[in-house]
């Protein structure tokens, strides 16, 4: 799925995503914790889309920079963060138009699992960050797919669409399915170390009525859902 494609909803993706369970609960608390104390860094958002992430990076102190492969995204984006955050559109599977070991870190929100080959993103983040700079990043998690289609092959390269609602508007998304280990021997390969790999529970700070009923209720303690990793440029 080329990013561009988020134009179409980009608005109410954004307006969504706001208060839904996933990102604002979720994803995004998840991302913050394993940012830590970004006072004074140099951050790059790889796959911004409308800057919720980089505006609480710049809230904790972080030099954010950002950019996305879509213009409709990049324009929100532009409105919350304001002027003191550069922005531009660049397509991660392309050179980016920044300089070799300019970043301290950079995170990547739910950006990967659309490209069919990581080899050409990986490199070009391990370019653009310092050595041992950090690249924090989360995807979907390899086992949501064979939990609910028990059918597929788990260990099988494979893409796959599903249908969703954002804010009353409906959208498809486009992702590439791929097993644990050939995330990890992607890593490798762009020459990253992990650091960590993180299964976490939502935010303790998350809506009781937004919670599935086994969270709320104290029977569980997380779901599968994303995997977010910290990996270290070597």
């Amino acid at each position: 799925m080329k990013a561009d494609h988020y134009d179409e909803f980009a608005a109410s993706y954004d307006a969504e995503n706001a208060g839904s369970l996933l990102n604002a609960w979720y994803e995004r608390p998840a991302m913050v914790r394993l940012a830590g104390d970004v006072r004074g860094r140099k951050v790059l958002d790889a796959g911004c889309g409308s800057g919720p992430l980089s505006a609480e990076l710049r809230d904790r102190g972080a030099d954010m920079t950002g950019f996305d492969g879509s213009p409709a995204m990049i324009e929100l984006a532009r409105r919350r963060l304001g002027d003191d955050v550069p922005l531009t559109v660049a397509d991660l599977t392309q050179p980016l138009p920044y300089a070799d070991d300019t970043f301290d870190d950079v995170v990547s929100s739910l950006v990967l699992h659309y490209f069919e080959d990581w080899h050409a993103p990986l490199t070009e983040l391990h370019r653009v960050l310092k050595p041992g700079g950090r690249l924090i990043l989360s995807v979907n998690h390899p086992l949501v797919r064979p939990f609910f289609f028990p059918e597929e092959d788990y260990f099988a390269f494979r893409q796959y669409s599903e249908e969703y609602e954002f804010a009353g508007r409906p959208g498809t998304l486009t992702f590439w399915h791929r097993p644990l280990h050939a995330m990890t021997d992607a890593f490798a390969a762009a020459n990253f170390h992990i650091a960590s790999i993180v299964e976490p529970p939502p935010s303790p700070d998350t809506p009781a009525e937004l919670l599935p009923p086994r969270i709320a209720s104290g029977e569980r303690t997380a779901f599968v859902c994303f995997l977010f990793f910290v990996l270290e440029a070597r």
